[in-house]
């Protein structure tokens, strides 16, 4: 791409212009305690939504039980370290955007849900919501980190998604600030996700329906984030004008970025066939019987599905895992 790189070639007679870059300062360390009024704290249970596949490189767990993350916030870049003992989280962040991560650490560690509100009608949910105390419902407070791997999750596996995001923040994003651990990196702004050129696009292994909703979401980047001031009807049907984006789509954005806790992922493979078989003993289950089964949840859906998951009650596979293609070839 024009302009991507510094030309290689002089003017004869000439020394080559220095094009090593100046070094950075060292990123100042910003810290943070914060104490939770909702109970424990699993860091693992309300911030694993957020990671996309075992190698995403905005998101990592180390021995020690802390959550790294990278976010691209409204101040700029961030790193992002958390860890916890019971009720307490201690945060440690760098980067242009470190004090907008701390000050929405609480949101982003579920200071905002409302489990009270929840009152299991089975079993099998009392149960998984005895033993899960610290599930909590993030808010990260951004659209789109939530939105692009969501599309680019748009009727494909998670391994062919996972493998598209990870390529794609890996070449067009930057460098996690701090003292991030290595390979770790933000992902790139609008204004990078809109020129990534075509072909780019074809080798991360992402079909031209998905990386055009992707373009004409960054266009209009600022109402996208305008979201998530809204509540989550009328954050759905802002996220819905974008050609591409549906009912789908909404939801996985929304759950993350407000804590959507009644959205519903609906016109999913597989969730349908889980929560019916887990509440009614049908695998066949298709989106109107599983909305009809979560009813009674209405305000708290999305934890009941979450919860559903979470007791691993799921059917047992009846054929062999679908092994996807990949265009990059094509």
């Amino acid at each position: 791409m024009a302009g991507r790189f510094t030309p290689r070639t002089h003017t004869p007679g000439r020394p080559p212009r220095a094009t090593a870059p100046h070094p950075r300062p060292p990123a100042r360390t910003r810290t943070r305690v914060w104490v939770t009024s909702k109970g424990p704290l699993d860091l693992p249970l309300v911030l694993g939504p957020l990671r996309r596949g075992p190698a995403d490189p905005t998101y990592r767990t180390t021995p020690d039980g802390a959550v790294w993350r990278t976010s691209r916030t409204p101040a700029g870049p961030a790193t992002l370290r958390v860890t916890a003992t019971r009720d307490t989280a201690h945060a440690e962040a760098w980067g242009e955007g470190a004090e907008w991560m701390l000050d929405q650490l609480p949101a982003m560690l579920g200071e905002l849900d409302n489990p009270e509100a929840f009152e299991p009608r089975h079993r099998l949910v009392a149960e998984t919501h005895r033993t899960r105390p610290g599930l909590r419902l993030t808010r990260t407070g951004l659209v789109l980190e939530s939105l692009i791997p969501s599309v680019l999750e748009q009727k494909v596996t998670a391994t062919e998604a996972y493998r598209a995001w990870r390529l794609l923040v890996r070449g067009f994003g930057e460098p996690a600030p701090g003292g991030a651990p290595e390979g770790m990196y933000v992902m790139p702004d609008a204004r990078a996700w809109a020129m990534i050129p075509s072909w780019e696009w074809h080798r991360a292994g992402v079909d031209s329906k998905r990386s055009d909703t992707i373009m004409r979401a960054v266009r209009v980047a600022r109402r996208m984030e305008e979201a998530v001031a809204m509540d989550q009807e009328a954050a759905a049907a802002r996220l819905k004008v974008i050609p591409g984006i549906g009912p789908w789509t909404a939801a996985e954005t929304l759950q993350r970025a407000i804590g959507a806790p009644d959205l519903v992922t609906v016109g999913d493979l597989h969730l349908p066939g889980i929560i019916g078989h887990a509440l009614a003993g049908n695998r066949r289950a298709d989106d109107a019987e599983m909305l009809t089964l979560l009813a009674p949840y209405a305000g708290q859906r999305h934890r009941a599905a979450r919860l559903i998951l979470l007791s691993g009650r799921t059917p047992p596979r009846r054929a062999p895992r679908f092994q996807p293609n990949n265009i990059a070839p094509l």
